[in-house]
C-alpha cells in the first residue's frame, strides 16, 4: 500500500497516550501515516431520545462531511452508545469502499458489564474495532477466519477472541487493493 494518510479524529475525551497508541497500530497494520486530530460536534443533534442513543447513520455522515485536507481514509471516535436502524447497537461502521467510518469505546468498557476496569483490555479492543471499520473502508468483508480483526463481531466478547490484526487472507486482499 502507497503512503496514504489516515484521520483518526477524536470526538471525545480521549487521553493523548491512548490515541497515539491507537495510531502506532493503525500506521503499522496499514502501512501508512496515521494522525489525530480532535473536533467538536453538538452531539444531541445524533440523540434519539425515544433509544436513549445516538445514530450511527448520521454521525458517519458528519465525519464525512469534514473533508480534512490530505485525508485519504477518515475516522471519528467517539465515546457515545450508537445504534443503526436496523440493529439494538455498533461498535462501529464504515462505508465499504468508501471513505469514512466511525467507532465507539461506549460499550467496550469492562465497568458496563458488571466488571473491574482494565484499561489494557480497553485499548485492545478500541483498537480492534478501528482496524476492523477501517478494513471496510479499505473493501474489506468480514473474514470467517476466527481470529481475523476483520470477523464480524455482535458482543464484546466477540471482540476479545480475535487478534489486533488482518488474517493473512485479507492483508493479501489488502495489498492487492
Amino acid at each position: 500500500m502507497n503512503q496514504q494518510n489516515i484521520t483518526l479524529i477524536s470526538f471525545g475525551n480521549f487521553e493523548k497516550g491512548f490515541l497515539e497508541e491507537i495510531s502506532e497500530t493503525v500506521k503499522h497494520e496499514f502501512n501508512c501515516l496515521a494522525d489525530i486530530k480532535d473536533a467538536r460536534v453538538d452531539l444531541s443533534e445524533f440523540f434519539d431520545p425515544g433509544r436513549r442513543q445516538y445514530n450511527g447513520d448520521k454521525l458517519l455522515r458528519e465525519v464525512e462531511s469534514l473533508n480534512i485536507p490530505g485525508c485519504f481514509k477518515a475516522i471519528g471516535l467517539f465515546n457515545v452508545d450508537l445504534f443503526i436502524p436496523i440493529l439494538t447497537y455498533i461498535f462501529g461502521q464504515a462505508q465499504l469502499n468508501g471513505k469514512t467510518a466511525i467507532a465507539s469505546q461506549f460499550r467496550l468498557s469492562n465497568e458496563r458489564y458488571g466488571m473491574p476496569a482494565d484499561e489494557n483490555l480497553l485499548l485492545q479492543r478500541f483498537t480492534k474495532e478501528i482496524i476492523h471499520e477501517l478494513g471496510h473502508t479499505f473493501g474489506l468483508i468480514h473474514c470467517h477466519t476466527p481470529t481475523c480483526v476483520m470477523r464480524s463481531s455482535t458482543y464484546v466478547e466477540d471482540i476479545d477472541q480475535k487478534e489486533v490484526q488482518l488474517c493473512s487472507k485479507c492483508h493479501a486482499m489488502l495489498e492487492v487493493l
